[in-house]
């Protein structure tokens, strides 16, 4: 017979199919149930949510042992038997001496004695012994707490009888290996409420007694501490080893998305530059315009990359900043291709729609503005070039998973580079349909001057920065602006940080983290040109904000930053423009992303 439940609990609990090892920050403690007896399914929500230590409150009663935490409530049906030693009994047959397929799994069982010590502890004694497998398994510890007998009568029990004790106890050589767990009121050390953080004399109290603990060799548990979000966080920074908790779903959850939700830098932090503010915010016209767009990109996302680069992003360097406001037409959620639409259009469209106004009709793009002043236009993306984002600078169609149609317009548009990974078939599709492109596989493909017009459709830049994409944006970003430089009236470069918003979509901050400095080396780039090339302006902003993220818990000293999702999906959030260079002043306040395509037009008029 399968495990008894085991189906209906499968809906409480989130288990992640993504681990980044390196980056992995799991909280070092186990779940402690507390009062588990008072959870809807006893025993079997804790099991499931990989419990470490299950509390059980035990009365003497009618010659049993019944399970209850007020004497009022005690019911016949409810016995340690009926509730844990059968269920414990049950998994040890399942699985062959082992309490799970993780045969790692171990489990203390927290015996709170309520009735007088005896005969209640005798009573209990004599029911383990009826259960041979629980009481010689080395999966299971029986911890008695509460009423206990004294510890000079703690070796009159047999061996498989553990005891919980306290911090302030000394325990003989004799006794001391048959107490493995401490337990404490938090509210002796500390009368914090969980919020915030710790006060430092109560936090250096904590200290102490949890590292006097672990030198013993023993683990440490806190009664009566907050039991949310924020709490698990600094009590596990402590190094608590049980963390007690009644929201055994919520804690469970935060537990396994941990590595997901969490990143620590491995690594130096990456390059920063010191911009010189010698153009940054001049009169003059910009005769370039660079805008880097980072897709899925919200202020939490920014400094997210910001504290786990050890607080340096180049993205902080900028000093005129505004805020965008990013709903659609037909929606107060946007996705890429209205936002970016936004932006090549300035007008609000409906989700979906690229390059085209709410009734599907084609309206003219800032690539055409940009050719009528003698400029040419790359577009660089790190995900599909016909992906909706960099499609909104060249194509027209009301559904953005048209990738055929999407590259087709390309024929039509004053294009002059189109850089990112592709699809099969693309090669040919555009060989076959745009005879005025030349195409190549790679970056360094491309010549030396850009007399003619190229695609460049490489795998590499699809690949995550995870999965081994490397320098490839920034040095798609270096090689662009070199031939776009070579042309007297100036470019307009759009490039796009594609894989952020995978990130928020998957939930994963690890992708977020790696993906944000990746396009934060573009951003060091584009400063660095702006510098010495004195005549551009470089615009940095997003598209929408994914993944509802904030962040709840960092250490930039040790390059740490653990977030919270809301969806997996995009919000209404505002999110964050950066200008820099002649003009960039007409970027600050808070406006439409539909104003960023005018104030683009305004600057270099």
């Amino acid at each position: 017979m399968k495990l008894v439940f085991a189906t209906l609990l499968c809906s409480f609990f989130l288990i992640s199919n993504a681990v980044y090892s390196q980056e992995k920050v799991s909280p070092p403690y186990r779940i402690h149930s507390h009062n588990d007896y008072e959870q809807p399914i006893p025993f079997w929500m804790a099991y499931h949510a990989k419990a470490g230590s299950i509390e059980v409150d035990i009365y003497l009663e009618k010659g049993g042992i019944w399970v209850a935490h007020d004497k009022e409530d005690l019911r016949p049906d409810r016995t340690i038997q009926s509730l844990y030693l059968n269920p414990l009994r049950q998994l040890l047959t399942e699985f062959n001496g082992q309490l799970s397929a993780d045969k790692d799994y171990t489990v203390q069982l927290l015996i709170d004695i309520k009735s007088p010590t005896n005969p209640c502890l005798d009573t209990l004694v004599s029911i383990l012994k009826t259960y041979p497998e629980i009481i010689q398994s080395k999966r299971i510890q029986l911890v008695l707490s509460g009423n206990k007998p004294p510890v000079a009568a703690f070796g009159n029990y047999p061996d498989f009888i553990l005891y919980d004790g306290l911090p302030w106890e000394n325990y003989s050589p004799s006794i001391t290996a048959r107490v493995p767990l401490l337990s404490a009121n938090l509210q002796q050390y500390t009368k914090w409420n969980g919020k915030g953080i710790i006060p430092e004399k109560e936090r250096r109290s904590l200290l102490k007694v949890i590292s006097e603990t672990h030198a013993k060799g023993k683990k440490i548990r806190f009664w009566n501490a907050p039991d949310f979000i924020n709490a698990w966080y600094e009590l596990g920074k402590l190094g608590v080893d049980y963390m007690n908790t009644d929201h055994l779903p919520e804690l469970s959850g935060f537990l396994e998305k941990a590595a997901m939700t969490s990143f620590q830098n491995p690594g130096a932090p990456t390059g920063l530059y010191q911009p010189t503010y010698k153009t940054d915010g001049s009169r003059k016209a910009p005769k370039n315009i660079i805008l880097l767009i980072g897709d899925g990109m919200g202020l939490a996302q920014v400094h997210a990359a910001y504290s786990a680069n050890f607080n340096r992003l180049n993205l902080y360097q900028f000093r005129i900043t505004g805020l965008s406001r990013t709903s659609s037409y037909d929606s107060y959620i946007t996705d890429s291709a209205p936002g970016s639409t936004a932006f090549s259009a300035g007008i609000k469209t409906n989700n979906r729609a690229v390059g085209v106004d709410h009734t599907g009709v084609a309206v003219p793009l800032l690539p055409v503005f940009m050719k009528e002043k003698g400029k040419k236009t790359a577009i660089l993306t790190t995900g599909d070039i016909t992906d909706a984002t960099p499609a909104d600078f060249y194509a027209h169609q009301s559904e953005r998973s048209s990738s055929e149609a999407i590259l087709k317009d390309l024929a039509k548009e004053p294009i002059d580079l189109l850089a990112g990974s592709g699809q099969a078939g693309f090669d040919a599709l555009i060989r076959q349909s745009m005879p005025d492109f030349e195409v190549t596989t790679s970056i360094a493909g491309l010549p030396d001057q850009l007399q003619k017009k190229w695609i460049v459709v490489e795998e590499k830049a699809g690949q995550s920065m995870l999965k081994g994409r490397g320098n490839w944006a920034v040095e798609a970003f270096q090689k662009s602006t070199t031939l776009l430089a070579q042309n007297k009236a100036g470019f307009f470069l759009v490039q796009e940080g594609a894989q952020i918003d995978w990130g928020g979509h998957n939930n994963q901050l690890a992708t977020i983290v790696h993906e944000l400095l990746d396009f934060d080396q573009v951003v060091k780039a584009a400063l660095e040109f702006a510098d010495r090339n004195g005549e551009t302006l470089v615009i940095v902003t997003a598209d929408h904000e994914t993944g509802g993220l904030t962040l709840v818990n960092g250490d930039p000293s040790k390059g740490m930053v653990s977030g919270h999702f809301s969806t997996n999906d995009h919000t209404a959030s505002p999110v964050p423009v950066f200008a820099y260079g002649p003009r960039s002043y007409l970027f600050s306040g808070t406006y439409e992303n539909t104003a960023i395509y005018q104030k683009i037009k305004d600057a270099v008029q």
